[in-house]
């Protein structure tokens, strides 16, 4: 004889959703800020110019300060970075990545070398990458499915 189960009981009933969305959001907000703090713990404030390919210095400690996590319900998923620098949204995106920019203001610059030189307005600059989101993301990451693990609480 075949016995019925209730509906209840399915994965699929309004209270397993809620328990999983709950924690959906519970473990992507933990990751989101394992990821922000290991990123700003990343970034030294010092006067040296960082070498291309180690993360950046923070000169004056805005970058560290601008670094956030958001969890997004509509896709379940958690953005974590910063955010831009006083209106203009290359700076983050230059440092992690490298790339090019034109100067919007004249003034001198210390290289990475050590070298002092004169930017004029209008000249483009290049800039060698500095990544630490990337790395902070990938250090974090084998970290997660030890988070998900028994998340699910009924």
């Amino acid at each position: 004889m075949v016995s019925m189960v209730p509906k209840a009981t399915f994965f699929d009933s309004p209270a397993v959703m809620r328990a999983a969305d709950a924690s959906t959001r519970k473990v992507l907000s933990q990751f989101g800020a394992f990821v922000r703090t290991r990123s700003r713990s990343s970034i030294r404030r010092r006067r040296a110019v960082s070498k291309p390919g180690a993360p950046p210095s923070s000169h004056a400690g805005h970058l560290k300060r601008l670094i956030f996590f958001a969890y997004d319900p509509a896709v379940r998923s958690v953005v974590i970075g910063p955010t831009p620098f006083r209106g203009t949204a290359e700076a983050p995106p230059l440092l992690e990545e490298g790339g090019t920019a034109l100067a919007t203001y004249s003034r001198p610059v210390e290289l990475w070398t050590g070298e002092r030189t004169f930017v004029r307005r209008g000249q483009t600059l290049r800039y060698q990458p500095r990544p630490f989101m990337g790395p902070a993301f990938q250090a974090e990451l084998p970290g997660l499915p030890a988070m998900w693990r028994d998340s699910i609480r009924g």
